[in-house]
């Protein structure tokens, strides 16, 4: 599909050992039917405003940002109480994670996780934190773009997309290899609008990340195929 990474690129070393080397098995469409009706439901009781806010009740540290935007078909019609969770490093581009232990500092306050339904009109809203770049052993001297990682949920786990979310005018784009397997025609799919809008005097700085799900504009997603 068009804006779609390929699975295996070479530039991004580890999906020579991620990628699929056999042809997908199809399975039974009922399956997933009897999965959407088994899974997990996400309603008002289950997801609270609190969950979409990581810098409340403690004293987090970094420059706070608000991220809004729409969930939306192909069609421009909004997903309506669809499950978005994010993840993401801090302020300094350390993750809350026993296995990420670069020397940047690790913020006891921030935990980098995140979850939200959206609303009728397939609108989302998290208050955070601007991640940093941080170091990764791709190539020489390789720092990842600032980025959040989201993840949208259809009616069932079988039905989930994951993508990143970049920041405009970002000077680690021209080395990343993760943007860089996208399309170029498609990469500004993946890059939020700073949105003054959104922005709250004295609060946080505000931008705007629309997340389509499939169509001529979807938002690449991880593990979405191309050639």
């Amino acid at each position: 599909m068009d804006g779609y990474p390929p699975l295996d690129w070479p530039a991004y070393r580890s999906t020579a050992r991620r990628h699929p080397v056999r042809p997908p098995v199809r399975l039974d469409p009922g399956l997933a039917d009897t999965a959407a009706l088994t899974a997990p439901v996400f309603d008002e009781g289950a997801v609270t405003a609190a969950d979409a806010d990581l810098t409340a009740g403690s004293a987090v540290v970094g420059q706070r940002i608000i991220v809004t935007g729409r969930l939306l078909d192909g069609d421009g019609r909004p997903i309506r109480s669809s499950l978005i969770e994010i993840w993401q490093a801090n302020a300094s581009g350390r993750y809350a994670h026993r296995n990420d232990t670069w020397p940047g500092t690790l913020d006891p306050n921030f935990t980098g996780a995140g979850r939200t339904l959206t609303d009728g009109d397939g609108r989302y809203r998290f208050t955070t934190i601007r991640p940093g770049a941080y170091p990764w052993g791709n190539h020489p001297n390789a720092w990842r773009p600032a980025h959040i990682h989201m993840s949208v949920f259809g009616r069932a786990f079988s039905q989930r997309l994951v993508t990143q979310m970049y920041f405009p005018d970002d000077p680690l784009f021209f080395q990343d290899p993760i943007l860089g397997a996208v399309p170029e025609a498609a990469r500004h799919r993946l890059v939020a609008g700073y949105d003054h809008r959104v922005t709250e005097p004295a609060w946080a700085l505000g931008y705007t990340f629309d997340i389509v799900v499939c169509g001529a504009a979807a938002t690449p997603v991880e593990g979405g195929g191309g050639g």
